[in-house]
């Protein structure tokens, strides 16, 4: 029997509690005028993993990142035994959820099913938080999750908590203060570096498997200040200004499945192993 990983990295006590966050940062109705009442009446915890976050994630950071994960030598995993490897994560302080990661993972799969959405939707949906087993490859919680943005230019006001980039050493390079920094204008994201998480590396690992629309859903997820308050805007090109719909209809999905029916993994299990084993081989490369 597999022994459960523990993260004891503080400062959220488990990194469910920044979805949880998120879904109530965006929840559907909200005025955008009430988010900064919010983020400043927020947990503490969360307030403190976004000051680890945006001082840290420095575009020399995000290169070294990508140079070590997205040459994908992490070994073969099937997405199931990933998904399997994912729900060893866990945490006996979080007394809010009784879900495990894999459950978390069919809820979002399973609302998008429901709503009849195409096999490929459907299994995005299924994997597009498998990345975050990168918190069991020893890295902090403010290397996984966190709203992504990009790096190597100036910042927006519109990313979470923008105030604590001033402790980012990269705000002293003036060449990354620019409003395109080291990017041409509407060069396309794809172009663009974006501070590191679970959305690139779950993208580099399927990519080759699943259609594009599904590429933007698993790499631009967690990219809320684009996709929720229209910010870089500069940097995108017309192609990603028309794929980025896709990215719409995908994030209430992630964000509003998670109060939905606890999902049986025994009876749900060989639908997915089906849908999985139509556009993925046996295993891939993590």
């Amino acid at each position: 029997m597999t022994t459960p990983h523990k993260q004891p990295q503080e400062p959220l006590k488990h990194i469910d509690q920044w979805d949880d966050f998120i879904a109530g940062r965006y929840r559907e109705g909200k005025d955008p005028s009430e988010f900064r009442n919010y983020d400043e009446n927020v947990n503490p915890s969360v307030a403190e993993f976004y000051r680890l976050n945006h001082a840290n994630q420095t575009l020399a950071f995000t290169l070294q990142k990508e140079k070590e994960f997205c040459g994908l030598k992490r070994g073969k995993k099937s997405i199931w035994a990933a998904a399997d490897y994912l729900n060893t994560l866990v945490d006996d302080s979080d007394p809010d959820t009784d879900l495990s990661q894999i459950e978390h993972l069919l809820q979002t799969a399973e609302a998008i099913r429901k709503d009849g959405q195409p096999r490929w939707f459907i299994l995005a949906g299924f994997i597009h938080d498998l990345g975050k087993v990168l918190c069991l490859y020893g890295e902090p919680q403010w290397a996984v999750v966190g709203d992504t943005f990009p790096v190597g230019c100036g910042y927006s006001d519109q990313v979470v908590f923008h105030q604590y980039f001033v402790l980012n050493p990269d705000v002293h390079v003036p060449e990354y203060q620019t409003l395109c920094g080291i990017y041409e204008p509407n060069c396309g994201l794809d172009k663009v570096h974006l501070s590191w998480g679970h959305d690139e590396y779950i993208y580099r690992v399927a990519r080759d498997y699943l259609p594009e629309p599904a590429h933007y859903m698993l790499r631009y997820h967690s990219f809320y200040s684009a996709h929720r308050h229209g910010a870089y805007r500069h940097l995108m090109s017309p192609h990603d200004e028309e794929m980025f719909k896709w990215v719409h209809k995908f994030n209430p999905y992630d964000l509003y499945s998670k109060g939905a029916e606890k999902p049986s993994i025994k009876e749900l299990k060989p639908f997915y192993e089906d849908l999985i084993a139509e556009f993925f081989p046996s295993e891939i490369d993590w």
